[in-house]
């Protein structure tokens, strides 16, 4: 060793260790920095995911209404007070699915789908006495209506952040 030995060695001893610490608080800001970022992904993945999921409950209720709705339709004036029990039943869990839906979204879609539930439960309430023809227009009616909603449920759920 050289005769600057003993300082050589004090400017290590002094100066490593915050060269080590330095390191650790840069990589301990990354670590903080790509934590925040995961969570913000997994944050927007889980609403994307619930709106989604939303939606599927949403079509599935539809579907379900709409069959019960055709069995109404079926009974006629004989339909008994538990299919309109049913039919009514139907109705509330469709627009309590799309009430939770929009609640994730801003006011401005809100309305379509208060329509749309309120169009849903007049043409159940008058499914039994609806002529062939009334009903089959009534329910072409209702699938338009619904693809539209449908259509707007999709993109918005692929459109959302990722």
């Amino acid at each position: 060793m050289s005769n600057n030995s003993p300082s050589q060695r004090a400017i290590v001893i002094t100066y490593f260790p915050m060269f080590i610490a330095a390191l650790s608080l840069l990589t301990s800001i990354y670590n903080g920095y790509l934590n925040s970022r995961f969570l913000d992904v997994i944050q927007n993945n889980v609403g994307r995911v619930e709106y989604m999921r939303t939606c599927k409950e949403v079509l599935d209720a539809y579907f379900q209404l709409k069959f019960k709705a055709g069995e109404l339709h079926q009974s006629g004036a004989g339909a008994t007070p538990a299919a309109v029990a049913d039919g009514g039943l139907a109705v509330a869990k469709f627009g309590a699915l799309s009430t939770y839906l929009v609640n994730l979204r801003d006011e401005s879609v809100r309305d379509p789908y208060t329509q749309f539930t309120r169009k849903l439960e007049r043409t159940v309430v008058a499914a039994p006495g609806l002529s062939a023809e009334q009903f089959k227009t009534e329910i072409a009616s209702l699938d338009q209506a619904f693809a539209a909603l449908n259509t707007d449920c999709v993109t918005f759920s692929k459109s959302a952040p990722k």
